[in-house]
């Protein structure tokens, strides 16, 4: 399965977003730039997570974005479904009967086992994106960080949060 680029976007912008300060916002642009990414590409995603109810838009020329949850309550399948869609990675298309001299319909009656199959391997891999918080996210970072990616943050966000009445 590939997820498209735009989801591991969402996901850091959403990270990074948990780290902003009460009533702080971060522009597109700032989020954009900390990653290295386009910034109408990302714009894009952003959107999708503020529809979500992900995330909040300060709008105004001090405005930006800020998460519309706590960090423990954004699960990484609530930032994929955002970006992604909900529809199933693997969607049939009953191909098994298509082409020459079918097969009787009596063999149709059921789903098709790979269909089966494909959507059982899609619910645990959402189960499991449904089981890590961005917090999550936070807590593992920290575990392995001896300093150097919390400073490189900080830092980043001390020169471009924008502070915002909450």
């Amino acid at each position: 399965m590939k997820l498209g680029e735009g989801v591991e976007q969402a996901i850091h912008s959403v990270a990074m977003l948990s780290g902003l300060s009460r009533g702080g916002v971060l522009s597109a642009a700032a989020i954009a730039e900390f990653h290295g990414v386009s910034t109408s590409y990302l714009l894009k995603h952003l959107q999708a997570l503020s529809g979500a109810g992900i995330l909040d838009t300060v709008p105004g020329p001090k405005g930006g974005y800020r998460l519309a949850k706590l960090p423990e309550t954004i699960t990484l399948l609530d930032i994929v479904l955002a970006v992604e869609g909900p529809a199933p990675a693997f969607r049939c298309n009953e191909i098994r009967q298509r082409g020459p001299n079918p097969a009787p319909a009596r063999f149709f009656t059921k789903p098709c086992n790979i269909s089966a199959a494909m959507l059982k391997a899609e619910r645990v891999y959402r189960a499991e994106l449904a089981k890590t918080t961005i917090a999550d996210i936070g807590t593992q970072l920290a575990e392995i960080d001896d300093g150097p990616i919390a400073a490189r943050s900080c830092a980043f966000l001390e020169i471009h949060e924008r502070k915002t009445a909450r």
